[in-house]
């Protein structure tokens, strides 16, 4: 790697081994703290995003990775940063074209960031479109349908259910079916 480096400071996309990110984000700070390395490493990064799981009938907001096996980091490229980050435990590489690795676009990184930021968590739906299901409660408790649409948004699915020999959709809260 004999490039020259400008001074300027980007984001590069690492590929970890898959569930280490959190570990490797540590380690890489901890590198830069130990090795006076925090002006050219400058941050590190496990972009996740809020989601609304529905688990046996109960909500719970959780943060999941958006990226499994990556980490950005913040840094001044440079040979030691380079190899520092490079070398450390569980980091499989940088992404890039060829050994050169590839800062992450402003844009993208400005979509990555806007996604972590939304406090609005994501309704995580565990059915899917054409599964048959059965209403547990409201005024259609009792009857079975299938998925014909799902709003993770809002949290919501529409169920058509066979009513007087034809199908109607009904609008219902994620909590209100359950798998047949």
């Amino acid at each position: 790697m004999n490039k020259r480096y400008d001074s300027a400071t980007y984001w590069y996309a690492i590929h970890t081994y898959s569930g280490y990110e959190e570990k490797v984000a540590v380690s890489i700070m901890q590198r830069a703290e130990s090795l006076d390395m925090k002006d050219k490493i400058l941050e590190v990064v496990v972009p996740k995003e809020k989601q609304i799981e529905i688990k046996n009938g109960k909500r719970k907001v959780v943060e999941k990775r958006i990226f499994q096996g990556y980490a950005l980091v913040k840094m001044k490229m440079s040979e030691d940063a380079w190899y520092i980050v490079r070398n450390t435990p569980n980091v499989t590489g940088f992404v890039g074209s060829g050994s050169e690795p590839s800062p992450v676009s402003d844009e993208e990184m400005e979509k990555i960031q806007k996604r972590m930021g939304v406090e609005q968590p994501k309704h995580k739906i565990d059915f899917k479109v054409g599964e048959v299901v059965n209403i547990i409660d409201g005024p259609f408790k009792g009857f079975d349908g299938s998925i014909n649409e799902i709003d993770s948004q809002k949290g919501k699915i529409k169920v058509l259910v066979n009513m007087f020999g034809r199908e109607t959709p009904v609008e219902l809260d994620g909590l209100q079916v359950k798998k047949v």
